[in-house]
């Protein structure tokens, strides 16, 4: 998605989807692999995600409705589609297996509730 002068664009029909991931999830992975007393996952590589598969319409419907209970005005925004971007991967989820098995990692946070403390962040700083 790119917003430009209060239009949002999504590139394709909105249904591609990603396992978006807050960042007090990576941070707890990045604790859990520093402290980590458990020989086996030391030096491996993980996927840290979620482990939910969102589209990209449902995260702008998710934007729109935490900046829409901010900012009454916007409840009414609706996307612009463009065509695919070549090469872009259709679906996308990760499988954080590996991480939960070795690390005990378990996400804490979910797509609505990183929007939610980000949206109060960033409207705070107006």
């Amino acid at each position: 998605m790119t917003f430009i002068e209060n239009s949002v664009f999504i590139n394709g029909d909105g249904e591609t989807s990603r396992d978006f991931c807050y960042i007090d999830n990576v941070v707890q992975a990045n604790i859990r692999a520093g402290l980590s007393t458990n020989a086996l996952a030391l030096n491996q590589v993980y996927n840290i995600a979620v482990g939910e598969s969102n589209t990209l319409n449902v995260l702008f419907n998710a934007i729109r409705d935490v900046v829409a209970a901010r900012i009454p005005n916007r409840s009414n925004a609706t996307p612009t589609y463009r065509e695919f971007r070549a090469g872009d991967v259709r679906h996308s989820l990760a499988d954080i297996s590996k991480a939960t098995d070795l690390l005990g990692y378990s996400p804490t946070k979910r797509l609505q509730d990183g929007l939610a403390i980000a949206a109060d962040y960033y409207h705070s700083a107006n």
